[in-house]
């Protein structure tokens, strides 16, 4: 009989072990990764107005742009930032005169630099052509993929005398899943900017006549 009663003891003390250890696998903490979270992302609605200042351009902004002249040191007349305070970024605007053939180059060598420093972060850096001949209207814009610094550059000139450069930046850790809503909402409208510009002859110092050799 008392070896029956050890029995009976034994089984209920392996039963005790059992039921513990199956309720210690049922409540292990899930440590499953969980999907990243951002904050919501409210877009203003599209409307737009027209840039026009003593400078030898023109064009469509929208109305959620704040423009302000570029006050960093070594910047130039007609340089100028499209602020994007909702949006926490920066349209970088930067106007070149065209004296020479060389100056042109070296400009259009300085574009493809400056867009091509950012491989070390990019994915991939796509070339698009520009071209609005009725308007002298041409140059390339640059998609920049991946976690760069700025995603979208771009230059317009007339080949003669004007040159201008473009580049958006956030002001933010460069992470492309994050600002990717933001970023396909903002080049629609630098898509905007850029088929609505023009360059003015009518501004003070407006060059006259053919490009230097």
């Amino acid at each position: 009989m008392e070896r029956s009663r050890k029995k009976s003891i034994a089984g209920i003390w392996g039963l005790f072990i059992a039921l513990t250890s199956l309720y210690a696998c049922s409540s292990e903490p899930d440590y499953s990764p969980k999907p990243r979270g951002y904050a919501r992302i409210y877009f203003p609605e599209r409307t737009y107005r027209q840039y026009k200042a003593d400078c030898p351009y023109t064009f469509t902004y929208p109305t959620y742009a704040i423009v302000e002249p570029d006050n960093a040191k070594g910047a130039k007349p007609c340089w100028i930032n499209l602020q994007l305070p909702q949006f926490k970024g920066t349209l970088h605007l930067s106007y070149q005169p065209v004296t020479s053939k060389k100056v042109f180059n070296e400009l259009i060598e300085d574009a493809h630099t400056f867009a091509f420093k950012h491989t070390v972060k990019a994915t991939s850096i796509d070339e698009g052509i520009i071209r609005y001949p009725d308007r002298k209207v041409y140059g390339i814009y640059y998609t920049i993929d991946g976690n760069a610094a700025s995603s979208a550059q771009f230059f317009l000139t007339d080949s003669t005398h004007h040159y201008l450069r473009g580049a958006l930046y956030f002001n933010t850790q460069p992470r492309l899943d994050s600002i990717q809503p933001v970023l396909d909402f903002v080049k629609k409208d630098m898509a905007v900017l850029i088929k609505s510009f023009r360059w003015s002859t009518t501004f003070p110092g407006a060059p006259k006549g053919r490009l230097l050799p």
